[in-house]
């Protein structure tokens, strides 16, 4: 049994005892080092992760050869190239760990079976989906709408412990300036 992951679930939908069993039955504990790939484009994403401990990042390397940062995960979080999974197509993103990490891998070739048998997990990862939407259009927004030294800062007030456990030239990447920048606005106070 993973109790973190099924407290996560709990606040959401009620499983039964016996849709936890089946479910854990299912999980994979995978453990990571830190600065691990876990994915990287041209593989298929083998499923979803969920991360117990550690950190995790997704990112596009770009024509320049820059690393870009999509997303990041910490406890209780999801992440997948999603893209992967719906459309069967390789990844085109990786997934590394930013500290050591432990993770559940739910493979995709479960999931159906378990939404099938388990409704309450079909509402499950529909709230989760809306919820990284949302995230998704808010990022986006908030880089058409803000400034750059606006978008730190509300960045910093959302997530203080998160921002001192990510290296700053991640941080500057996620947000969509430069780290040089980045070194500007925190000298700045």
């Amino acid at each position: 049994m993973y109790p973190q992951l099924i407290a996560h679930i709990n606040r959401h939908v009620k499983l039964t005892p016996d849709e936890e069993i089946l479910l854990c039955d299912s999980l994979q504990l995978l453990k990571f080092r830190k600065k691990e790939i876990i994915l990287e484009p041209g593989k298929h994403c083998k499923g979803e992760y969920f991360v117990l401990s550690g950190l995790l990042r997704q990112y596009y390397v770009n024509a320049k050869l820059n690393e870009q940062i999509v997303q990041f995960a910490l406890e209780n979080w999801w992440m997948a190239d999603h893209d992967s999974l719906v459309n069967n197509v390789p990844a085109t993103t990786y997934i590394q760990t930013i500290e050591a990490s432990e993770v559940l891998l739910l493979p995709a070739k479960d999931k159906d079976r378990l939404l099938a048998e388990i409704p309450a997990l079909e509402t499950y990862f529909r709230i989760m989906m809306q919820r990284a939407f949302v995230a998704s259009q808010r990022r986006i927004g908030f880089i058409f709408n803000q400034t750059d030294e606006e978008r730190y800062r509300y960045f910093i007030s959302l997530f203080p412990g998160f921002v001192q456990r990510i290296p700053q030239y991640m941080l500057a990447s996620y947000l969509g300036f430069t780290p040089q920048f980045l070194s500007r606005i925190r000298a700045k106070g």
